[in-house]
């Protein structure tokens, strides 16, 4: 069989003719070679360069490599944090003509560190505990899109550093199946697997000292199960609220903020007896938040004031007549956002007196503002409308916050 590579860019294939497919991977010389932290891996796996970019190079069977590019794919579809898939290549053979095993071509993701590459100087146990949120928060993600993993370990996950907390990565995704949904038995094979490995990937660096001795293995192996189950359950259970009580859609949007998750949809759905409230999650880039909210509204801002005002603007579009999300006839969200600077968030800030204002921006007057509101709702156990909690911040608050920001006499 001639060597064929099979890519998901038509300029890949050219670029990966200049490696040398007729070496068996471990075998590659040295300059082709650059020099990454890997992992442990049941397969040869290479780091390497393909014109500007860094690829990861996996040598196995023809069958699993196709079925793997396949399904990291679909994954990428779906949105899901894995590795990118970029070509499989089949048909090698060596110098005297002996068939080679197939290799699955991904993109290096940079930032990205192998487990054990973190282990190298000895980890507190609080950026242990964030390891384990990161990798719960992915198989979380995974399962709501309908991916069964059957091998959820620390060795198969890539971990980003993201302003003291960590993202995590799938990166092999041969043993992985997608289906429509999964089955409560498959979610908990998945989970059950996860505690297994990780509690003997950590007994392994215990054994070789690289781990801090408050750290039980086991614990660590059951921590990710408890973490899991509340997120599963924060994100999956139905929420029914009494018509206008749109602070406890609020409140809800905040524990799964706590949780590490953002509300990147929010879908709201007026029934007789209340509002059905559905989340579905995002796991997002530092500043996706700013990007998203200059991109609808022209407004540039902080990332923590654009995850805020983000909130309000999705509960806000929520209650227009003419707000029909996949509905042509619909307003577009672009155009809703536009009204809501224009009949909300402008006339909100402008009813502050700008003497009252001190330092802050409009973005951060009005974000303490939705917090003002949220405070009152809470109190008064309904909302609270803006006219009301502007006339409410500059009488209690405002005052108060401007004495503490003046400078003290010496």
């Amino acid at each position: 069989m001639a060597l064929q590579i099979s890519a998901t860019n038509p300029e890949h294939p050219a670029l990966l003719l200049e490696l040398p497919w007729d070496v068996p991977l471990e075998d590659w010389p040295e300059e082709y070679l650059v020099p990454l932290p890997r992992g442990i891996s049941r397969h040869v796996v290479r780091y390497s360069r393909a014109g500007d970019e860094v690829i990861a190079v996996k040598e196995l069977a023809e069958r699993p490599a196709l079925r793997e590019y396949d399904m990291l794919r679909d994954l990428d579809r779906l949105g899901i944090p894995s590795v990118d898939p970029l070509a499989v290549v089949t048909g090698r053979t060596d110098a005297s003509g002996a068939p080679l095993e197939s290799v699955l071509v991904t993109r290096h993701l940079g930032g990205s560190m192998p487990y054990r590459s973190m282990f190298e100087t000895t980890m507190r146990p609080a950026t242990m505990h964030r390891l384990m949120d990161a990798l719960a928060v992915l198989l979380v993600r995974l399962h709501l899109a309908g991916f069964a993993w059957g091998d959820c370990s620390l060795s198969n996950t890539l971990f980003r550093r993201d302003a003291g907390a960590y993202a995590a990565y799938l990166v092999d995704a041969e043993t992985g199946d997608l289906h429509p949904q999964l089955s409560s038995g498959q979610r908990d094979y998945d989970l059950d697997l996860a505690r297994v490995n990780i509690s003997g990937e950590l007994l392994d660096l215990e054994a070789s000292g690289a781990l801090h001795p408050s750290v039980d293995p086991i614990e660590f192996g059951m921590e990710i199960c408890a973490r899991y189950r509340g997120l599963w359950d924060e994100l999956t259970r139905a929420s029914v609220y009494p018509a206008g009580k749109y602070h406890y859609i609020e409140r809800r949007i905040r524990r799964l903020n706590d949780l590490g998750f953002d509300v990147a949809e929010m879908q709201i759905e007026h029934a007789s007896n209340g509002d059905t409230v559905s989340f579905v999650p995002k796991v997002v880039d530092a500043g996706h938040h700013q990007r998203q909210l200059l991109r609808l509204t022209g407004l540039d801002t902080e990332e923590n004031q654009a995850r805020r005002l983000l909130n309000d603007l999705e509960s806000w579009m929520a209650t227009q007549d003419d707000y029909a999300p996949g509905d042509p006839l619909g307003a577009r969200p672009e155009v809703l956002a536009h009204r809501w600077v224009r009949e909300v968030f402008r006339p909100t800030v402008r009813a502050v007196p700008l003497e009252l204002r001190g330092a802050m921006d409009p973005a951060e007057i009005y974000h303490q503002l939705l917090e003002h509101r949220w405070y009152l709702s809470e109190r008064a156990q309904h909302d609270i409308g803006l006219d009301a909690v502007v006339q409410d911040y500059i009488r209690n608050i405002l005052p108060t916050a401007r004495k503490t920001l003046q400078p003290t006499a010496e």
